[in-house]
């Protein structure tokens, strides 16, 4: 299954991420190829901006979301930043924040804004 994201008029912002079947971009050598996907994408939508995203990141690091941005220049969709102390990772087009999350696994982790750090909470252990 192909996943694609329909980008918007300035091919900035993902409007929404559709699945196209395989099958449906596999040109006459059976290989797969994103302008079929767009092609058929566009004359099914009569919209014709589109990307194929991956959910491996191994192209265009990561996969689509609503609202992400496509980055030309990096040939890359990067998320929505999800706090103003985070950081994008140039290589990963990922957000750091400005301290790791920790490694204790007995606790649930949550950033905290407000005083810049992660806040723990017990793991509820369930049988």
């Amino acid at each position: 299954m192909a996943h694609f994201a329909k980008l918007d008029i300035d091919l900035k912002t993902v409007l929404e991420v559709l699945r196209v079947e395989n099958d449906v971009i596999t040109d006459e050598h059976g290989v797969e190829q994103e302008q079929i996907g767009v092609k058929f994408l566009t004359d099914l939508t009569g919209h014709p901006f589109w990307k194929q995203t991956y959910y491996d990141g191994g192209v265009r690091k990561n996969f689509a979301g609503i609202g992400d941005t496509f980055d030309t220049t990096r040939n890359a969709f990067i998320q929505t930043q999800p706090y103003a102390s985070w950081t994008l990772d140039e290589t990963t087009c990922k957000w750091l924040p400005p301290t790791p999350i920790p490694t204790d696994t007995t606790k649930l982790w949550a950033w905290d804004e407000d005083t810049l750090s992660w806040i723990g909470t017990i793991k509820e252990v369930t049988e």
